[in-house]
């Protein structure tokens, strides 16, 4: 089960990166995080960054709307999305 929280802003929940894949895909889940497969290096801060767009993408919210609030330089991150519920984000993401 994902772990996801809402908040007054809008929701927080784990994510599981692993860069430089073939291609920007949702993997499923890694325990209680949403593992997501980028194709953007683990450099500079490349892979976050790409991280936020894709899963702004696939939520359907402005890229500013999304952002890592834990674990920049890690592969277990905390995302945080403004203005959505947890029913909406689960429903975007097939869960």
């Amino acid at each position: 089960m994902l772990y996801i929280r809402e908040d007054q802003k809008g929701v927080v929940f784990k994510v599981r990166v692993q860069p430089r894949s073939s291609k920007n895909q949702i993997a499923g889940l890694f325990d209680d995080s949403l593992k997501v497969r980028l194709t953007a290096p683990p450099v500079e801060g490349e892979a976050n960054e790409a991280c936020c767009a894709f899963l702004a993408k696939v939520l359907a919210v402005p890229r500013f709307r999304v952002e890592i609030a834990a674990g920049q330089s890690s592969r277990n991150k905390l995302v945080s999305v403004e203005g959505v519920s947890s029913e909406q984000v689960l429903k975007a993401l097939g869960l």
